[in-house]
């Protein structure tokens, strides 16, 4: 920021649970509940036998790898991540659940050590062991200086943004949502009396309304505003009319980015009206490192996220996505091949915008039309 603009980074998943809170300095209790196995060292197993051996325990910046060169070398305005696990040492697994994620508290310095300015809890797996668990996370979350958005003691918490400083007066406004779609169970919802997530049981015009009011309220002049939604399946690039249709309702109301996260691999970018829609992120980190069954989406390869906005507008100057390729639970820059094949992909299923290859590795949007995918 200085020159009339303002650069958000923004990733999808990351997920520092499980595997990835295995190899680190202090994993927690191994012990799963999964019809894929009992122990979440096996995820550890699974990916050195697609990458090699894991030097644990590792370093904090370990799982970021070279994302955190990037990091230093943009050095950008606002950096916001969704945070895919609970931070507990709880046994109290959420009931009816097939898959639970939780990280060591003590394992929080492999978070903070990207300097994420909010992290998005809205989603499916914050509350996987449990209200108790909420609260540990969010204690620690306090503990370490986080800024979070989508979770709280209570509705007011959970639905409120988080602001972000920014230079001259502004304010970046960080608003979470989590719909049910992507998985979050009903009665994880917050309420005036009772912690949980800001939930969204459908994607409806209603809803729609109801967060625009939201941000209406908080908003002051000069704020710029994200809305972060967790929506949608895991896998495949169909965006379903009802995500447009909300996004569209969002950006109408005042929403200056939409940064759609939940897939395990990116799916289409939208300009609707000069503002930025983000259908899905992919995942960013994770351990699903040497897991088959879809491979035709190459979720080991991810995007970091540039996005440049007019400070005074919120209108979208640029987009700038890094592809990384995960290798041993390391972000690692992705070969040349794959991201050719990464340009190609999001340039087939968006529409209205042209995705290129610049001499750099990274992908750029192109001109755009407003165009719904």
């Amino acid at each position: 920021m200085g020159d009339g603009t303002v650069t958000l980074f923004l990733c999808g998943d990351v997920m520092l649970g499980r595997g990835v809170d295995q190899i680190l300095a202090s994993p927690g209790d191994p012990a799963l509940r999964e019809d894929y196995g009992g122990d979440a060292r096996s995820y550890v197993r699974l990916a050195e036998s697609a990458g090699g051996p894991i030097p644990a325990p590792v370093a904090p910046s370990w799982p970021w790898g070279e994302a955190l060169r990037l990091l230093e070398e943009t050095a950008p305005d606002a950096r916001v991540l969704n945070l895919e696990t609970s931070v507990t040492c709880s046994d109290a697994f959420a009931p009816g659940k097939a898959v639970h994620y939780r990280m060591h508290p003590d394992n929080l310095p492999a978070l903070t050590v990207a300097r994420p300015d909010v992290c998005v809890l809205a989603n499916n797996h914050v509350l996987d062991f449990g209200r108790s668990g909420l609260a540990e996370t969010l204690d620690s979350m306090d503990r370490a200086g986080l800024r979070t958005a989508g979770a709280g003691r209570d509705a007011a918490q959970a639905y409120a943004p988080a602001a972000v400083p920014l230079r001259d007066g502004r304010r970046l406004l960080v608003f979470a949502l989590g719909a049910g779609s992507s998985g979050i169970p009903a009665d994880w919802a917050a309420v005036e009396h009772r912690s949980g997530v800001a939930y969204v049981p459908e994607l409806s015009a209603s809803s729609a309304a109801e967060a625009v009011t939201a941000v209406r309220r908080a908003r002051g002049a000069g704020d710029l505003v994200v809305v972060s939604v967790h929506w949608g399946s895991n896998w495949g690039y169909l965006v379903p009319r009802s995500q447009v249709r909300f996004a569209h309702a969002l950006v109408d109301g005042g929403a200056d980015v939409v940064h759609g996260h939940s897939c395990h691999h990116p799916r289409a970018v939208e300009v609707y009206r000069d503002r930025l829609i983000l259908y899905g992120c992919g995942d960013f980190i994770d351990d699903y490192e040497g897991i088959t069954g879809y491979e035709e989406y190459r979720d080991d390869l991810r995007l970091a996220h540039l996005v440049t906005l007019a400070a005074d507008t919120g209108r979208l100057v640029g987009l700038r996505m890094v592809p990384f390729q995960v290798r041993r639970l390391r972000l690692e820059p992705a070969p040349a091949e794959d991201r050719g094949w990464l340009r190609h992909t999001l340039d087939r299923i968006s529409h209205g915008v042209d995705i290129t290859l610049d001499p750099d590795g990274a992908l750029t949007l192109g001109a755009s039309a407003d165009s719904a995918p």
